[in-house]
């Protein structure tokens, strides 16, 4: 094979020592420390180096890669999965040295990595997202402890964690016992339809180890609200610095986020202030929030993706080849990654809509194959008209859709057709 990448080394990090190939033979060992990956630097640049591969390896990279980036070398953060040697030949050197063979010779992808504002972006939603699965764990903790005081709350309230439930756990722990006194808390829509059932929940028998379990719970619950509105401060503002010399457009009537929606000014007008006007939204089951979360993971460059193949493959939402003889085997791939992951959720949604071509595809395909295979089909179908909108605008976009809803006339044109031929019917065309 012909050397492609000249002057590269691989690194193999740890939590204790990083481990430099600048050829074939020599290996150099440093700390981990910044005062080590600076020196990793510097000898690197006395080597002459100029392109550098390591793996992903969990968050040790991240700080190694600025500061190489910061002297000047072209990093590639690739895929550990692409580095794998033979098995029993496993060692830290040989690992280093492996890597920088593979580079060498052009064999390694250089994964996504974002950087700048983005970066800041990213970091805060990502947060926000560990604080909402905490603030979740915590409301089945209020649930498990309402439940043992038989505090039948959680079946007749579609979310306890909604503004009638949580004024009434609170009034619990104040003191609170009288159920009418609870039951006058609650909205007026929930009086008018659930006044009698709920009068029956919350007719409880109280105990100490209830009330303590249910306030320790409650006190979180209320701790990672606080985190997650301090994210959206912060979120907030490093839209507002990002988008401060752009021309701000009119958004009009935005969709509604149901679920989690956050505490940002316009976040409609800022998103599309990003993307120059075009609007996710006009796809279906994206919102501004869900919009928010796919630009943290992808950028607003969705031409670094050569075609729309090259986006869903990188989402882990293309379907994978493994075919060996006459055997089509279907291995499980281990992880997947955080975009494809927001895609899948608005597959899943849109599953139980009557009203999507989108919807009507994913419950064909599920019956015949199943629900995951189906929630990854419609997410690439989704993905695609993403990558599409962003990258060759509205027009294609919407022919694309109705191209896709006239083909699916056409099938079930196609069905009625041949099932009314072996029932010996007859289909008559309107005039």
């Amino acid at each position: 094979m012909e050397i492609i990448h000249n002057n590269s080394a691989g690194i193999d990090i740890g939590s204790r020592n990083i481990y430099i190939s600048p050829g074939y033979s020599e290996v150099k060992v440093f700390g981990t420390f910044t005062s080590d990956f600076r020196a990793a630097a510097s000898y690197l640049i006395e080597k002459g180096i100029q392109t550098i591969a390591m793996e992903a390896t969990g968050s040790y990279w991240v700080i190694l890669y600025d500061i190489l980036v910061e002297h000047g070398f072209e990093v590639w953060l690739v895929d550990g999965r692409q580095t794998r040697q033979v098995p029993g030949r496993k060692t830290d050197v040989k690992d280093c040295q492996w890597i920088q063979q593979l580079h060498s010779y052009g064999l390694l992808n250089r994964c996504f990595v974002a950087q700048g504002e983005l970066k800041e972006v990213r970091g805060y939603q990502r947060l926000r997202e560990d604080h909402l699965r905490s603030a979740a764990m915590h409301i089945n903790h209020m649930q498990k402890a309402m439940i043992e005081m038989n505090i039948r709350l959680p079946e007749v309230l579609d979310q306890i964690q909604g503004a009638s439930g949580i004024a009434i756990i609170h009034s619990i722990l104040e003191g609170e016992r009288d159920p009418h006194r609870l039951l006058s808390l609650c909205h007026g829509s929930i009086l008018k339809k659930k006044s009698a059932e709920i009068l029956a929940a919350l007719e409880g028998f109280y105990t100490e180890r209830g009330l303590f379990t249910l306030r320790q719970a409650y006190q979180a619950y209320q701790f990672y609200q606080m985190q997650i509105r301090e994210c959206d401060a912060a979120l907030n503002d490093i839209l507002c610095k990002i988008n401060q010399d752009k021309d701000h457009r009119e958004t009009g009537p935005r969709k509604p986020v149901r679920h989690h929606k956050p505490q940002i000014d316009e976040l409609g007008r800022h998103m599309l202030d990003l993307f120059g006007g075009r609007d996710a939204t006009v796809l279906p089951g994206i919102t501004d929030y869900s919009w928010l979360q796919i630009y943290s993971e992808t950028g607003t460059e969705l031409e670094r993706w050569p075609s729309e193949k090259h986006f869903t493959s990188w989402l882990g939402l293309s379907p994978g080849q493994n075919h060996s003889g006459k055997a089509n085997k279907r291995p499980k791939k281990k992880g997947h990654p955080n975009a494809g992951q927001i895609f899948r959720l608005l597959a899943q949604s849109l599953l139980k809509s009557k009203k999507i071509s989108f919807g009507a595809f994913g419950r064909r395909l599920r019956g015949r194959k199943g629900p995951m295979i189906a929630i990854k089909a419609v997410a690439r179908k989704i993905a695609v008209q993403y990558w599409r909108l962003m990258v060759k605008g509205q027009e294609f976009v919407d022919q694309g859709v109705a191209n896709y809803e006239m083909v699916m006339i056409k099938q079930k044109e196609k069905y009625l057709k041949k099932l009314a031929q072996e029932l010996n019917l007859k289909v008559i065309e309107p005039d």
